[in-house]
């Protein structure tokens, strides 16, 4: 999978990009994620990619001719599958919509900052807006990096336990049940036999219930929205 990720501040990925999963995944080739500097593609002497808006109001937008620009020269050279905008106002992030974009070849994926882009980019240009919560961040970098996580694992030799992915939380709209380590015991409290019992059949019983009654405490919606998909 190659992911381009269009920033005003590409130093912002380092550390994420340089650990744990995603550090694993880009140095077996599973993914290349490549970082582009908006400014790169400003004609102003001064690298300014922002301007007041029209109309008046606080706050600055993004200009469309710099970011038209890097679209362009990058569209030039791949042909993505998705151009993704990182919006508050986007569709919220699901496991199900990451399942999707993990089956992809080529995303770009563009963070917003100040007040956001100029709506003319997102009309021409953008196919997909994502948010990932209903609040503001300062901009879209950090939201970029929880998308980029929530896809990248799911791709085929990223995670060392091929099934682990599929046992994670909202996969089929539960919530993942209770998990334990050693020791069995730890000051009276306990491991439950079952998990002890080498059971196969009723360790994966077990852990239906205890998904089932997890959402139902704590995200019933989730439930709701399960029963709407059949």
């Amino acid at each position: 999978m190659e992911i381009d990720i269009l920033t005003l501040f590409p130093e912002m990925f380092e550390g994420p990009f340089n650990y744990s999963i995603l550090k694993r995944a880009r140095e077996k080739g599973l993914v290349n994620i490549n970082l582009y500097n908006v400014r790169d593609w400003t004609a102003d002497k001064h690298h300014k990619v922002d301007d007041y808006c029209f109309g008046g109001g606080a706050g600055m937008v993004m200009m469309v001719e710099p970011v038209v620009r890097c679209l362009e020269d990058l569209q030039s050279r791949t042909k993505y599958d998705d151009i993704i905008y990182m919006s508050p106002d986007g569709e919220l992030l699901t496991q199900r919509i990451a399942n999707q974009m993990s089956l992809q070849q080529n995303l770009l994926i563009l963070c917003g900052h100040y007040k956001g882009i100029d709506e003319r980019i997102r009309e021409r240009f953008i196919s997909r807006e994502i948010s990932i919560g209903d609040y503001v961040l300062s901009g879209g970098e950090m939201a970029a990096m929880v998308v980029t996580d929530a896809v990248v694992r799911l791709l085929p030799g990223v995670l060392n336990d091929e099934t682990s992915a599929l046992s994670d939380s909202f996969q089929d709209n539960l919530l993942s049940p209770p998990v334990y380590t050693r020791p069995a015991e730890f000051r009276g409290m306990k491991v439950p036999d079952v998990l002890l019992s080498g059971n196969d059949k009723e360790i994966v019983k077990w852990r239906h219930e205890q998904s089932l009654e997890r959402t139902r405490k704590r995200r019933p919606g989730l439930l709701d929205d399960q029963a709407k998909s059949f």
